[in-house]
C-alpha cells in the first residue's frame, strides 16, 4: 500500500502546474486532472447548497469520494474507479496537447 501525504500530493500538484505552464498546456489541467478537480467542486457545491437550503445536502459527505464509500462502494472500488477516470482524462488531455 502507498500513502502520498500533503508533502508528496502537493509537490506532485506543483510540478504539475509548472510543468503546465512552462509548456503553455495549462488550460488542460482541469481535464487532466479531473479527479482532484472533481473533488474540489464536491465541497464548493456541498458547502454552498448547505448554506442556501438551510442545511440539507446536495452529497452523502464531500469530498465526493466519502459519498461513494456511503453509497455501499469499496475503498478498493473507489480508487480503482478514480483511477480509472484519471487515466481516460490524462489521455484525453495528451491527445488533445498533441493535436
Amino acid at each position: 500500500m502507498l500513502f502520498m501525504g500533503d508533502l508528496g500530493s502537493l509537490s506532485l500538484g506543483a510540478v504539475l502546474g509548472v510543468v503546465a505552464l512552462m509548456t503553455g498546456q495549462w488550460l488542460l489541467l482541469p481535464l487532466i486532472a479531473v479527479i482532484p478537480v472533481a473533488n474540489a467542486l464536491s465541497d464548493i457545491l456541498q458547502v454552498g447548497y448547505f448554506k442556501l437550503t438551510h442545511g440539507k445536502r446536495l452529497f452523502k459527505m464531500a469530498p465526493l469520494h466519502h459519498h461513494f464509500e456511503l453509497s455501499g462502494w469499496s475503498e478498493t472500488q473507489v480508487v480503482q474507479r478514480f483511477w480509472l477516470i484519471s487515466l481516460i482524462g490524462a489521455m484525453f488531455g495528451i491527445a488533445i496537447a498533441l493535436a
